[in-house]
């Protein structure tokens, strides 16, 4: 397609709820990654939970990428509008809650329930929101595209949800600085309250394709989640591949405890955002020049150039040898991501493929529950029981080789044939 065709589509292939949708999910980003980028100090130092705010944040990320494949037969049964007014309702609420914690209105809140369990509720009610926007947004740009704009629309919903992780962390960099970390959950919320106002006003129901089948109930999904983990082949290669998002999720875990302690730079927000503006920038071509690997060794490949950026961070301890790092890491990104969903959906056997993508989220989810910990014990053991700061990432990267041997020895010996050609 020529570029002469493509703005041609960009003009007229599109409904006008495509574009709402991409820009409630722009936005619905840059609060979400805003709120990422200071959550887990905000957790530490601001409320005082120590390591346990590491764990909680942990598991606030594992909530966030897991409950979607649950989500997605009540967003079926309501409607994407219903189920957008709900989601963003229930952020505005989670956000705003999570912020109270430290401002004076909401310390008697917090005492008379107790500062562990409130914020767990307030996380929990967060990432329930949370779980009902990816089925929303991305099942109306399936139908709000065609065959031929279906796949320059998810190329602009994928650059837009980078696009609102990039600049999110921006925006709540000048919060803090200039009204105090807790300001930037409040930010969230507002942002979050804009999006319910946006959906009420602008979002119209993008009508449902006749297919002949009933939605499926929950009771469906379960029973088919359960199938799935009983394929231990495709299970296994799951988990293999969580090691990538355990060293991912440390850029908003750890990275910002070292940044402030160990470099003694206090805009770690500016570093978190490294990540995501690369693979804006890198996705197409380094997808382009690893058309031709096979996806296992594109993915394996990833992973050692993923780990290699972390040594670099652990063996140079300055900020341009941080940054350059976390540009190393994402070209490692940019080699495998593409191709993971691509094997996902080889691995599915044909009449289950959709129920097998719906847990391509797992890794991420499990990534995110195991960074949590590993984070809670880099920190308190190489930056504050012994000041050893490297060693965080020396061990980060170790997990990265352990996943790459993994991934070869997955390929060898247990991956199909079909499935790896």
């Amino acid at each position: 397609m020529t570029l002469t065709e493509r703005l041609q589509d960009l003009r007229t292939g599109f409904a006008s709820t495509f574009w709402v949708a991409n820009i409630l999910e722009l936005f619905e980003r840059l609060a979400f990654y805003g709120s990422k980028a200071v959550l887990a100090v905000y957790l530490v130092d601001k409320l005082g939970l120590g390591r346990r705010g590491s764990e909680l944040v942990g598991w606030y990320g594992f909530a966030v990428f897991f409950l979607p494949t649950l989500a997605g037969p009540l967003v079926d049964r309501y409607g994407f509008r219903r189920s957008l007014v709900a989601c963003f309702s229930i952020f505005s609420l989670g956000y705003f809650a999570t912020g109270l914690a430290a401002f004076p209105l909401g310390r008697s809140l917090v005492a008379t329930v107790g500062l562990t369990p409130y914020v767990i509720g307030a996380l929990l009610l967060t990432a329930i929101g949370g779980s009902l926007i990816k089925p929303c947004v991305v099942g109306t740009v399936a139908r709000t595209t065609t065959p031929d704009t279906k796949s320059l629309g998810f190329s602009i919903y994928y650059t837009l949800v980078n696009l609102g992780g990039a600049t999110g962390p921006l925006l709540g960099l000048q919060v803090r600085e200039g009204l105090g970390i807790e300001y930037v959950l409040m930010m969230s919320a507002a942002t979050s309250v804009l999006n319910l106002l946006g959906t009420l006003v602008f979002f119209r129901e993008p009508e449902r394709p006749d297919t002949g089948e009933a939605p499926r109930s929950l009771g469906r999904v379960l029973a088919d989640m359960a199938k799935v983990f009983t394929d231990l082949r495709f299970m296994s290669f799951l988990v293999i591949f969580s090691g990538f998002w355990i060293m991912f999720w440390q850029i908003f875990y750890g990275l910002p405890f070292y940044l402030r302690d160990a470099l003694h730079y206090q805009r770690f927000e500016l570093i978190e955002t490294v990540d995501s503006w690369a693979i804006i920038l890198l996705t197409v071509p380094v997808t382009a020049l690893m058309r031709k690997v096979r996806p296992i060794l594109a993915m394996s490949g990833g992973f050692a150039l993923a780990s290699l950026g972390w040594v670099i961070i652990g063996a140079v301890p300055t900020l341009t040898a941080t940054v350059a790092g976390i540009l190393v890491f994402a070209v490692g990104e940019a080699m495998q991501a593409p191709r993971f969903y691509e094997y996902v959906a080889d691995l599915a056997p044909r009449d289950q493929v959709a129920t097998y993508m719906g847990f391509a989220f797992l890794p991420v989810a499990i990534g995110a529950l195991v960074a949590g910990y590993l984070s809670g014990f880099l920190v308190e053991t190489f930056l504050r029981q012994s000041y050893r700061p490297g060693m965080m990432w020396f061990s980060l990267a170790g997990v990265g080789a352990v996943s790459t041997v993994l991934m070869l020895l997955y390929d060898r010996f247990v991956a199909p044939r079909e499935a790896g050609a």
